[in-house]
């Protein structure tokens, strides 16, 4: 009753219990869902001093600078942050190919730049750059 005909002749059993295998693949799949958000993410420091040459440009960028006390200009217009996306899809909206240069204080936080940085990407501009300073050759 129950019994496998092979187990009560005596044979041998060939079956895999896959029970564990399943519990070690369930376990390795939290483990990649949880690590590969921060896999995505990179740390760099000392961004604004940099000793890379400049490219060469054919058009003309659109500047963003960010000053340290967190006045924000749209080439030489003060814009509120509030409304930066806004008038950034308003004034330059139907070339999204041109470039952006952000130019941000030393001094400016890491989430003002980035926030920034993803209002520029959400209004459809691909080429974002970053502005720095040459390292002093003097040190």
């Amino acid at each position: 009753m129950g019994l496998n005909a092979s187990k009560s002749r005596g044979g041998l059993v060939s079956e895999i219990n896959v029970t564990p295998l399943v519990d070690v693949m369930l376990v390795l799949l939290i483990i990649f869902m949880v690590t590969a958000p921060m896999m995505t993410q990179g740390l760099e420091v000392d961004l604004p001093e940099t000793t890379a040459r400049s490219l060469n440009q054919n058009e003309e960028p659109i500047i963003v600078t960010l000053d340290k006390d967190g006045k924000i200009m749209l080439g030489k217009i003060e814009v509120n942050q509030a409304m930066f996306r806004q008038q950034l899809e308003t004034q330059h909206g139907k070339d999204t190919k041109q470039p952006i240069f952000l130019k941000a204080d030393k001094a400016v936080t890491y989430g003002m730049v980035v926030t920034i940085m993803a209002d520029i990407k959400a209004a459809g501009f691909d080429k974002l750059g970053m502005i720095t300073q040459p390292e002093d050759e003097t040190k």
